[in-house]
């Protein structure tokens, strides 16, 4: 019985932990999905200078293996200024090559130079890829400069995104945390139903408890007489007073008839 009880409360801690750790997590990225989604609102209606401060990517290609590999995520952070940047760093940006148009790279800096109109460029290389990029890196196209890694979290964007994944990993933990819920406030709701059964039970009626109280002082009265060496056996008072009365009444007429006589 004791082995049981353990591993029950085992299991009950377990599952707890795991079902708190999963509604933080959540509960975190749902927070920087709004966050994001609000920044890119105001980036749109805005324009330049508006830009999220903080950005996240998965990784689709391994031009970045082994440092970064396919189905990473990395956060960025916004870059006020182009001296914030130096050789080495990794950045995410929007290239302007002819191969790559528009598309979204996460590559390494090789080199900083000036281009033909005196912006900053960037001289970008994938720390896989044999040569560098076709073409710089501006710095009006940078987004952002990488600095979290989190490995593996594009499988379980994946996988969430499947019907399978949004089903197992949020539709079904969502349901039992909404029914343990439940189940504790029907519980909660069926123990003041009896605390309130209880206490209509405990109410007295009064003439009930005027009768228990009578009862009572004539168990008292018998106790004493008892005590006292006597015997007295209780008896209405109204027929007490009555037989006195008829008493009285016996002994006045004889009173009479002697007078009469």
């Amino acid at each position: 019985m004791k082995d049981k009880i353990s591993w029950h409360k085992i299991v009950h801690i377990i599952f707890k932990i795991l079902s708190w750790a999963l509604f933080i997590i959540l509960l975190l990225i749902a927070i920087f999905l709004i966050y994001y989604y609000i920044a890119n609102k105001r980036y749109v209606s805005k324009g330049a200078g508006y830009e999220p401060k903080f950005s996240i990517y998965t990784i689709a290609t391994g031009s970045m293996v082994p440092n970064i590999n396919v189905y990473d995520a990395v956060i960025n952070m916004r870059v006020d200024e182009p001296n914030d940047l130096k050789v080495g760093d990794v950045i995410t940006f929007r290239s302007s090559s002819s191969l790559t148009a528009n598309m979204t790279i996460t590559h390494r800096i090789k080199a900083i130079t000036k281009d033909e109109n005196g912006e900053t460029c960037f001289v970008t290389k994938g720390d896989a890829n044999p040569v560098e990029d076709e073409s710089c890196a501006k710095y009006s196209n940078v987004i952002g400069k990488v600095i979290i890694r989190i490995p593996g979290l594009g499988h379980i964007q994946r996988f969430l995104a499947s019907g399978v994944g949004w089903l197992l990993c949020i539709l079904i933990p969502a349901l039992v945390i909404i029914g343990r819920d439940i189940m504790k406030l029907t519980r909660l709701s069926s123990i003041k139903n009896s605390a309130d059964k209880m206490s209509e039970k405990k109410k007295t009626n009064p003439k009930k408890a005027a009768a228990e109280k009578k009862r009572k002082e004539q168990i008292k009265r018998n106790l004493l007489s008892e005590n006292n060496g006597t015997k007295e056996y209780y008896h209405e008072p109204t027929i007490k007073v009555i037989e006195k009365r008829k008493n009285n009444v016996k002994k006045d007429n004889n009173k009479q008839k002697r007078k009469k006589k």
